[in-house]
């Protein structure tokens, strides 16, 4: 296992974007192409973000304003499920809280909506210890995975994490198809690199979980055989 530390800004001053370009920068030098315009950047809120996603099935996070659609391609869709499953029968068989998808759209504050590739929920961070009824609810995940996809950036994703351990997650697991390695966050600052011969674990958020980074990563191997 290799350490590092990553540098952030614990409280980010937002300036007030003046041009396309600044806006991009702020949301972490994104491509103009996932921000929407209608409605106007600064203006969205979290009903548009449900509103759009019923009318057109389109998934957006809502970032100052400013609705930002979630980057996500076919194999790291795959790759989440598979996440998703595994974490899924662990904490299902223990009954200790909900994992959900790429689809789990949450508001981790006044806002903010984030929608993490998977998610672990355990059940005292959920009102009454319930599943919500909200489309958008107002949960903070004990852990969020993001699975890097070519649209995401380094400088998004520092900020992503920056506003998850500041929300109240408790671990963010960032999973790289190109290296083949997960990126281990305790905190914004400090994590750790898993290589595809290791394991990664639950630590104390999910304790006794592990997964073997050679089963998740061979799911990118598999093939059927070839048409006779």
């Amino acid at each position: 296992m290799s350490t590092a530390t990553a540098t952030t800004s614990q409280s980010p001053e937002r300036k007030v974007a003046l041009t396309l370009a600044d806006l991009l920068e702020q949301l972490g030098g994104i491509s103009p192409e996932r921000v929407r315009a209608d409605p106007p950047p600064g203006r969205a809120t979290v009903q548009d973000v449900i509103d759009i996603e019923n009318a057109e099935n389109r998934h957006y996070e809502l970032i100052d304003g400013t609705l930002v659609e979630k980057a996500m391609g076919f194999r790291e869709s795959m790759i989440a499920i598979a996440v998703a499953t595994m974490m899924g029968t662990f904490t299902s068989s223990r009954n200790l809280g909900l994992v959900t998808g790429s689809d789990g759209t949450l508001s981790i504050s006044t806002g903010l909506v984030r929608i993490p590739d998977v998610t672990y929920i355990s059940w005292a961070r959920l009102p009454g210890g319930k599943i919500p009824s909200e489309p958008v609810p107002d949960v903070v995940p004990d852990l969020a995975v993001e699975v890097l996809s070519a649209g995401n950036t380094a400088k998004e994703m520092r900020r992503k994490r920056a506003e998850y351990f500041r929300a109240g997650v408790r671990l963010v697991w960032e999973v790289d198809l190109k290296t083949r390695t997960v990126s281990v966050y305790e905190s914004a600052e400090r994590f750790s690199v898993l290589a595809e011969t290791q394991v990664l674990g639950g630590g104390a958020v999910l304790p006794g979980f592990s997964l073997p980074l050679s089963d998740l990563f061979s799911e990118l191997d598999r093939h059927g055989n070839a048409p006779q």
